[in-house]
C-alpha cells in the first residue's frame, strides 16, 4: 500500500474519532454545569485543557466563557481541533482514498461534515445537546459502517490504528484533568459533588454504565482502574493500546512476540508497561506523573507509526543511476 494512502486512512479515522471525543467532552460538561452545586461558578477552562487547546484559545478569545468555548470547539475553522475542522479534514482524507474506502464510508463522513457545516450557519448552539448527540452518532455510525463494509485488510488496520491511538490519548487526558482541575475545592472530596464529577468523567468516555455493571458504587481508584487498565472496555487505555499493537503487527505481517519496527517496539513497550501496572502503585506514585509519562510515550509511538509507515524515504538507485525511481 502506498504511504500516502495509508496516511490518509489513518488520519481519516483519527479526525473522525477526535470530533466525536470533543462532542462528548462538551456535552458531558454542559450537563455537569446543570448538576453543579449552588454557588459554584461555571468552569469552562478545564475542557480546553482536556482537548489540549488552551493556548490556542487564549490567543483568540479574551475569556473562557460558555459561548466562547462552545464556539471555539465546535465551529471555529481557525482551530484545527474544532469539530468542523476535524470533520473537514476527515472528509478531505476520505476524498483522497475513495478508491480504497467503501462508498458507504465516504457518504457517511461527507454527510457528517455537511451536517456540522450547516449547523454552524444556524443557531445550533441554542440547543447544544441535540447537536453534540448528532456528532457523536455520526462518528459512531462511521465506525460501524467501516467495520461492516470494508475488507479487514491493511487499509482497515491503518484506520483502526489511528482511531485507537486518538482514543487512548483522549481517555488519558480526561483522566488527568479530573485529578487536577475539575474539583472546585479540596473540601468537596468525597462529597456528593465529587461523585457527580467522577460520574461525569465516566460519561465523558461513555463508560458510566459499564463501570456500574462491574463495580457498582463510584470509587476513585476503581474509576482509574477501569479507564486505564480494563482489558475489555473499548475506551480503556489498555484496551486501545493492545488493539493498536495488534493492528501494527497485522499490517507488518509479524508475530505479536516480534518487534522489528519502531512502531511495533513503541506500542509493545506501552502495552507491557500497562500490563505490569497496578492501580494502587499508580495512584501512590502520582496519577498525573504516570499519565504524563504515558502521553509522552504515546506521542512517541505515534511518531514511530509515521516513521515506520508514512515517512517518505529515498529509493536506492537502480543501474544505471539515471533510471532511479521516485517514491509515490
Amino acid at each position: 500500500m502506498l504511504s500516502r494512502v495509508a496516511d490518509s486512512i489513518y488520519w481519516l479515522n483519527r479526525y473522525t474519532e477526535r470530533a466525536e471525543n470533543v462532542a462528548r467532552f462538551v456535552d458531558v460538561h454542559l450537563h455537569l454545569q446543570l448538576d453543579a452545586a449552588f454557588g459554584v461558578d461555571e468552569q469552562w477552562a478545564p475542557i480546553l485543557t482536556t482537548t489540549g487547546d488552551r493556548a490556542a484559545f487564549d490567543a483568540r478569545y479574551p475569556t473562557p466563557t460558555r459561548e466562547n468555548v462552545l464556539r471555539f470547539l465546535s465551529f471555529d475553522e481557525a482551530n484545527p481541533n474544532s469539530i468542523v475542522s476535524c470533520l473537514r479534514a476527515a472528509r478531505e482524507n476520505a476524498r483522497a482514498v475513495r478508491e480504497i474506502v467503501s462508498s458507504e464510508m465516504w457518504e457517511q463522513v461527507n454527510r457528517a461534515y455537511l451536517m456540522v457545516r450547516d449547523a454552524a450557519a444556524t443557531d445550533a448552539l441554542e440547543s447544544p445537546h441535540e447537536f453534540y448527540t448528532a456528532v457523536k452518532n455520526a462518528s459512531q455510525l462511521f465506525v460501524g459502517v467501516s467495520y461492516l463494509t470494508m475488507t479487514h485488510n491493511e487499509a482497515w488496520h491503518f484506520g483502526r490504528l489511528g482511531r485507537l491511538i486518538e482514543r487512548a490519548d483522549k481517555t488519558s487526558r480526561i483522566l488527568d484533568v479530573k485529578y487536577f482541575l475539575l474539583l472546585p475545592t479540596a473540601q468537596d472530596v468525597g462529597m456528593a459533588y465529587d461523585d457527580i464529577q467522577w460520574g461525569a468523567l465516566l460519561k465523558s468516555a461513555s463508560a458510566f454504565e459499564m463501570y456500574r455493571k462491574k463495580h457498582g458504587l463510584l470509587a476513585p481508584a476503581k474509576v482509574v482502574d477501569f479507564l486505564l487498565l480494563e482489558r475489555q472496555f473499548p475506551r480503556a487505555i489498555r484496551y486501545c493500546v493492545v488493539k493498536a499493537e495488534r493492528s501494527v503487527h497485522a499490517i507488518s505481517g509479524t508475530a505479536l512476540d516480534a518487534a522489528a519496527s519502531p512502531a511495533e517496539r513503541a506500542l509493545g513497550g506501552l502495552r507491557a508497561t500497562l500490563e505490569a501496572s497496578d492501580t494502587r502503585d499508580i495512584i501512590g506514585g502520582g496519577l498525573h506523573e504516570y499519565l504524563d509519562a504515558f502521553q509522552t510515550r504515546l506521542n512517541a509511538a505515534s511518531d514511530a507509526v509515521h516513521e515506520t509507515f508514512f515517512a517518505l524515504r529515498p529509493v536506492a538507485p537502480t543501474e544505471p543511476a539515471s533510471q532511479s525511481q521516485s517514491q509515490g
